[in-house]
């Protein structure tokens, strides 16, 4: 039976790949869906800067006879959205600044050249706040992007773009970055799936050398497809020094967790979280009880390092030291948080930045006797379902249970594992709320463990599959 043009857009890799092996699907007539699908819902959503139909059509047929000749690769004829912060060799790379409005990098990050060398067809751009810098999706070159279960809020960011090209059927893959969450953030905002690999896994690009906070990673709709991305985005590679020689290889099917022991922790310790994404997060916890496994609850004890004010540090650090130099031209026109990022970056010693990475030793500390005792632990991503599109990271009176947080960092439990950041974590849905928006878990894994993360997240996915349900776009 023909699937519908919506079906069409549904589709994971996995599937799209094995019908163009067996001559049921063309993927002229995936990019043709997906093309007509960005038309009907885009200009609703601002998913994406830039778009190539022609060229992405043209690529497409060049997938259909690779097949036909039996010489596709993995990631053949499949439509690819990349995020507007990553090189692309030739391609316009704005990270959503005017200050790079007309940028064209010379050589593609690792990650992309990968995605692309598979035979994945980039046929549009994500969008991303200036310079990644942001858990919602605005920038001054690009405006808003919008949640495609609620266009009154955010995808998340800072790869935002991304999660509601994926959630609205805009893409079939899409890769982000994560340095605070920007993964994981949108994955949960948008009912799809973010994975951070452990630093060192996926290869960084040169403009962020040595940079252990941030981690490229794929965005999909199931996990089947994020293994599948991610056997292609790692390993080593030249422009990285640490980029891992040592390759995992993520196989196409799990066996059971039965028997394991899931740690579990509503709030980390550290923050409020809204009654209906705890009512959500109990639901999976308790979906890992019927698997089989023995759920144990635990809090790290990370109550007296005074996050987020370290993790603040040394991000304003480094975007002081990569983006201070755009101040005297480029203040005017620059989003007004970011400027106030970069200027509190310049104003840090070297000692207050270094004094980071202690308290990133000592939350491991903490951490790892709960992750050496257990296989995995589980918590949410977000505390609340996602903010608004044109939520004020600077706002001093936003509130979670009627409580005054920090709304840049207060209500995002992803970036306490980038200060940890050699654990791999995944985010995968974990229901709606009542207002119908998503909400997500993280399963976060010992260091470089990056094959129970993934076993935890297929089992969880089988048995509480996600991806029948779809936004009202």
């Amino acid at each position: 039976m023909a699937l519908s043009a919506r079906e069409l857009c549904t589709l994971t890799a996995t599937e799209a790949v094995a019908a163009f092996r067996a001559g049921t699907l063309s993927p002229v007539a995936l990019m043709e869906a997906t093309l007509a699908r960005i038309e009907a819902v885009n200009p609703r959503l601002n998913a994406f800067t830039e778009i190539w139909p022609e060229r992405a059509l043209d690529q497409a047929r060049a997938a259909e006879a690779a097949y036909a000749s039996g010489t596709a690769r993995p990631l053949e004829g499949i439509p690819t959205a990349i995020k507007d912060f990553h090189a692309v060799a030739g391609e316009r790379t704005t990270l959503g600044s005017r200050a790079f409005a007309e940028n064209r990098p010379e050589r593609s990050a690792p990650t992309v050249a990968r995605l692309l060398d598979a035979g994945a067809i980039m046929h549009a751009r994500t969008t991303t706040p200036e310079f990644a810098y942001a858990p919602i999706t605005a920038s001054p070159l690009w405006g808003v992007t919008r949640n495609p279960w609620s266009l009154e809020h955010a995808p998340g960011g800072s790869s935002g773009g991304a999660g509601a090209a994926l959630a609205a059927g805009m893409t079939v893959l899409a890769d982000g970055t994560d340095a605070g969450g920007s993964v994981r953030i949108p994955a949960a905002a948008c009912h799809v799936v973010g994975y951070k690999a452990p630093f060192g896994r996926n290869p960084l690009d040169v403009d962020h050398p040595i940079e252990s906070l941030l981690h490229y990673g794929p965005m999909t709709r199931s996990v089947g497809d994020a293994a599948l991305m991610q056997n292609v985005m790692s390993g080593a590679h030249p422009d990285d020094m640490c980029s891992l020689r040592e390759r995992v290889v993520l196989p196409g099917s799990f066996p059971p967790i039965e028997g394991w022991t899931v740690a579990f922790s509503m709030d980390l310790g550290l923050f409020e979280i809204d009654p209906e994404v705890a009512r959500n997060t109990h639901a999976a916890v308790d979906v890992f009880r019927r698997l089989g496994c023995t759920v144990r609850e635990v809090t790290p004890d990370w109550g007296g390092f005074d996050l987020p004010h370290p993790y603040l540090r040394y991000w304003e650090g480094m975007a002081a030291a990569s983006l201070g130099g755009l101040l005297d031209e480029w203040r005017d026109g620059m989003d007004p948080y970011m400027v106030r990022i970069i200027e509190n970056g310049l104003s840090h010693s070297a000692e207050t930045l270094y004094r980071c990475n202690i308290v990133r030793g000592a939350m491991y500390r903490s951490l790892a006797p709960i992750l050496e005792s257990c296989d995995v632990l589980v918590c949410p991503a977000l505390s609340v379902p996602t903010v608004g599109a044109e939520h004020d990271c600077g706002a001093g009176d936003f509130r979670v249970n009627g409580k005054p947080v920090h709304a840049y960092l207060g209500w995002n439990l992803c970036y306490p594992f980038n200060m940890v950041s050699q654990c791999p974590v995944i985010a995968v849905p974990s229901g709606l709320s009542d207002a119908g928006l998503p909400t997500g878990l993280q399963i976060v894994g010992r260091t470089y463990d990056d094959m129970s993360v993934f076993r935890a997240a297929a089992a969880y996915e089988a048995a509480n599959p996600w991806r029948q349900v779809l936004p009202p776009l």
